[in-house]
């Protein structure tokens, strides 16, 4: 049975107007309309929902059991286009990233703490993922990734300048091992690969040459899902790792890493933020995006 929701409303309006008069006055109706929709109501029920007096209106005992639940229904209703008003226009409020580990240490970690100082009643929640997220599927209002990876019915903002990929390893392990003069070089090299936890796919070594990119397919003892940890095991001698230039900046400046290839190395797209265009407005996302770029390195 379809609920009569507008002769709902009327009823709502006459118990707490306490006249029929009243209740028009706030619903903007004819006190002839609000009398005609309230005797249907009372039809449909089959029972009297008011005693009429010429002097006042009270409820039968069937519209103190309507009212009972009507009228915190209506303040749930009420609650509920405001709040549905107000989402995403103000400073306050869930905001939902799948953010892969390249953004998070590129972009997210050096400023999450000062954005959640500035805007302490907007709710971060972050999903650590390298998987192309299906925002809208997954509930979430944004996510990040390269340049070409964004879909195309997403708003994609770029937040960093193409990125610089690198081959590297320690000192130590250059020394006993020898330094590859040529990325083919590499197959005769301990070569920490790196597996993509969304697909299962081995990262590629791309290198740049005089007839475009081009892959070394490249073999080792060591496959992680985390180029922190490579790059940890290539600190500690392991072997050689191919990965972004902005995670080594640490290790290369203490001297625990050491680059090489660098004539044939390329760059990728930059890092950008992508959304549904319905999100466009949704202001704790563009605080945060606009948070991002004052802090990015």
């Amino acid at each position: 049975m379809r609920l009569p929701l507008s002769k709902l409303e009327i009823f709502d309006a006459i118990t707490r107007a306490g006249t029929l008069r009243g209740a028009a006055a706030t619903l903007g109706l004819k006190p002839s309309t609000v009398s005609h929709q309230l005797k249907e109501l009372e039809q449909q029920i089959g029972s009297a929902l008011f005693i009429r007096t010429t002097r006042s209106i009270s409820l039968t005992e069937a519209g103190r059991a309507l009212a009972k639940t009507a009228n915190p229904a209506f303040d749930q209703l009420t609650d509920g286009m405001e709040s549905a008003r107000t989402a995403g226009h103000a400073a306050r409020g869930a905001l939902k990233l799948a953010i892969p580990d390249l953004a998070y240490h590129l972009l997210v970690r050096n400023a999450l703490a000062s954005f959640k100082q500035q805007f302490p009643e907007i709710e971060v929640e972050i999903s650590m993922t390298d998987a192309l997220s299906d925002i809208l599927g997954e509930g979430l209002h944004a996510g990040f990734r390269l340049g070409g990876m964004v879909a195309q019915d997403m708003i994609a903002i770029p937040l960093t300048a193409p990125l610089e990929t690198i081959v590297a390893a320690s000192p130590q392990y250059l020394a006993t091992h020898g330094i590859p003069a040529v990325p083919s070089d590499l197959l005769h090299h301990n070569c920490l690969r790196y597996r993509f936890p969304s697909s299962g796919d081995i990262g590629p070594w791309t290198f740049g040459g005089p007839d475009g990119a081009y892959q070394v397919e490249i073999d080792g003892g060591v496959i992680t899902d985390s180029s922190p940890i490579n790059i940890e095991l290539a600190i500690q001698g392991l072997g050689l790792t191919f990965t972004f230039r902005a995670y080594c900046t640490d290790a290369m400046n203490d001297g625990t890493l050491q680059e090489v290839l660098t004539e044939h190395l390329i760059t990728v797209p930059a890092v950008n933020i992508y959304f549904p265009r319905e999100y466009r407005d949704m202001l704790p996302l563009r605080l945060f995006i606009d948070h991002l770029k004052q802090h990015r390195p």
